[in-house]
């Protein structure tokens, strides 16, 4: 696998997850928010983690992000930030740079302005879109194998109440969950501790054979 660098600029749940798990793969990840006690969570779990305004264009320039591979613009609240630092990376040189979006609209905006791909996080997860990225060939996204699905399901009433560890899908259903939607948020790679809720919907990824079998519980 080709190492690669990573900036992911903007640290809240799918920027920190992208991150952690980029890191995890064996890549150089520089992360970037204005929140200390973020980068204070996540400063051993990347290679380098950086307090700074990420809007603030000399803040930028000063992290030499001309030598990065990929720039993540992952900045959730505000448009006008997330356009403004997908401009200034673009400017200073980044190769690749991908951009977070809360709308078609928005999506439009940042392609226009020079993003490389733009994603949605709640249809490309964090940690789905890190093993995608340092593929052989960024610019491409790897569908799964033919034979390989990730799919959404309810859960069952027999499962609320028990934790992933108990229920270790892996081995009764051979799936893995990749993350959790309840009430509108979503927890991306779930713990072994994590509960099961009622009306819980599982992004859970398998062979077509196992996902099959699953369905027909249902």
């Amino acid at each position: 696998m080709d190492l690669k660098q990573f900036v992911i600029l903007g640290l809240g749940r799918f920027g920190s997850s992208l991150a952690r798990t980029l890191y995890s793969l064996g890549h150089d990840v520089l992360a970037v928010d204005e929140n200390e006690d973020i980068i204070q969570d996540i400063s051993d779990s990347v290679t380098h983690a950086v307090q700074a305004d990420a809007t603030d264009e000399n803040s930028l320039r000063a992290l030499g992000l001309r030598n990065f591979d990929v720039a993540v613009v992952a900045i959730g609240s505000s448009i006008q930030a997330s356009i403004l630092v997908t401009l200034i990376v673009k400017e200073l040189g980044v190769k690749y740079v991908v951009a977070k979006a809360q709308s078609e609209l928005h999506a439009k905006v940042l392609y226009k302005i020079g993003a490389d791909r733009v994603v949605f996080p709640e249809r490309d997860m964090g940690v789905r879109l890190a093993h995608n990225l340092v593929s052989s060939n960024v610019l491409d996204f790897i569908e799964l194998a033919p034979d390989y699905s990730i799919v959404e399901i309810a859960s069952l009433p027999e499962w609320e109440g028990k934790t992933l560890k108990e229920l270790d899908m892996r081995v009764k259903y051979g799936i893995n969950i990749m993350a959790i939607k309840r009430d509108e948020e979503i927890n991306i790679s779930p713990r072994a501790d994590e509960v099961i809720q009622d009306n819980d919907i599982l992004v859970v990824i398998g062979s077509n054979e196992d996902l099959t079998r699953l369905e027909n519980l249902h």
